[in-house]
């Protein structure tokens, strides 16, 4: 929560749903394992975007990213307590997730088309393209890697089907490698373009750091890591509202 909470405002809130390799009894690992979770909460970003931060630990193998209804309706109902309990602007509720996680957020966008204000997705895909349709009424930002053989045709494949249905999109390929600073003309330049949907792929050969090889898996992580550094998507975040 907010370090300085105040029962008498109302404060927006933004789930994080952490990847499926990071299933674990530790409710800290999420916290730990990149920057997804915990950029939200820092003191700057808090300065900023006042907020509560939720970042659920699961256990199982599924954390609601295949569509599971059982799991989803957990996590609808963790988001209820919270906001029943907390000064929450149910108007200014959030979902961000990096692959599986980025899953189960689309998994909630189209089973509870009316709870989040936007959503931003990192690395994530769907193979049911029928059934994201109703996303094209939501506000999203996504970024994946075009080294990423999953990812990128799968959000692609998203984009093009709510292109389909009728959702305005904003599309740009952005240097992987950028700075923070170099982030943010881009990220203002699509953000002013007023647009309901974005989608970023991080180009080819610029997404991975000096180490691991330069395949498909290693460009999935490694989106993470750029995508959460980009200050410009995380401020048009907070500026949605339902």
């Amino acid at each position: 929560m907010p370090k300085n909470y105040d029962r008498t405002r109302s404060y927006p809130m933004v789930l994080f749903m952490h990847d499926a390799g990071t299933v674990s009894s530790n409710p800290l690992i999420t916290l730990t394992q990149g920057l997804g979770a915990v950029v939200w909460a820092s003191p700057t970003e808090q300065a900023k975007h006042e907020s509560f931060v939720l970042a659920p630990q699961f256990t199982g193998e599924d954390e609601g990213s295949d569509g599971n209804t059982t799991y989803l309706k957990t996590i609808k109902g963790l988001i209820d307590s919270v906001t029943g309990k907390y000064s929450i602007d149910t108007g200014r509720l959030y979902t961000t997730g990096q692959s599986g996680g980025a899953m189960t957020s689309i998994a909630l966008d189209f089973n509870y088309p009316d709870l989040f204000a936007a959503s931003f997705l990192v690395a994530g895909q769907w193979e049911d393209l029928d059934a994201v349709k109703p996303l094209a009424e939501q506000k999203i930002w996504a970024v994946v890697s075009q080294g990423d053989t999953k990812a990128y045709p799968g959000m692609t494949g998203i984009m093009d089907t709510l292109a389909d249905e009728g959702a305005k999109i904003s599309r740009a390929v952005w240097d992987g490698q950028s700075t923070v600073s170099e982030f943010a003309p881009l990220a203002a330049e699509m953000s002013a373009k007023g647009t309901p949907v974005n989608f970023v792929a991080l180009k080819k050969g610029t997404v991975v750091w000096p180490g691991p090889s330069d395949d498909s898996g290693s460009n999935h992580i490694c989106t993470w890591r750029a995508a959460y550094t980009i200050e410009g998507i995380r401020d048009w975040l907070f500026q949605q509202k339902k």
